[in-house]
C-alpha cells in the first residue's frame, strides 16, 4: 500500500509539473504577445509622430521658400540707415561746435621755445 501511495504521489507530482510547465509556457506566450502588441502600438505612434513632424517641417519650409531673403535684408538695412541718420542728426550740432571751438582756440602768443628758435633763425 505504501508503494501505491508513493506511486500516486509521484503521478500527482508529474501532473502538477506538467501543469506548471503549461502555465509557464502560456505566460511566456502571453508575454511575447503583449510585447509584440506594445511594439506595434509604439510603431504606429512613431509613424503618426513622424507624419505630423514631417508635415510641420514641410509647412515651415514652404513658408521659408516663399520668403524673400533680400526683403529681410532690405528691412534690416533700412533700420540701420535710419539709426545712422538719427545719430548724425542728434550729434551734428555738438560736432560742429567742437570743431569750431578747436579751430578758434588758437594761442596768440609764442612759447619761449618758439621765441628762441626765431631769434636764432633755426626756423
Amino acid at each position: 500500500m505504501a508503494a501505491v501511495k508513493s506511486q500516486e504521489l509521484i503521478q500527482q507530482l508529474l501532473v502538477a509539473e506538467k501543469q506548471a510547465d503549461e502555465i509557464i509556457a502560456n505566460a511566456k506566450k502571453n508575454r511575447l504577445t503583449k510585447l509584440k502588441q506594445a511594439r506595434e502600438k509604439a510603431d504606429e505612434e512613431l509613424k503618426d509622430f513622424r507624419e505630423k513632424e514631417e508635415a510641420k517641417f514641410q509647412k515651415e519650409m514652404a513658408v521659408k521658400a516663399r520668403a524673400d531673403p533680400n526683403e529681410s535684408l532690405k528691412v534690416t538695412t533700412a533700420k540701420e540707415i535710419e539709426k545712422v541718420v538719427s545719430d548724425y542728426d542728434s550729434n551734428k550740432a555738438r560736432c560742429i561746435e567742437f570743431v569750431v571751438g578747436k579751430v578758434l582756440d588758437v594761442a596768440t602768443s609764442l612759447s619761449s621755445t618758439q621765441k628762441q628758435a626765431l631769434q636764432t633763425n633755426t626756423v
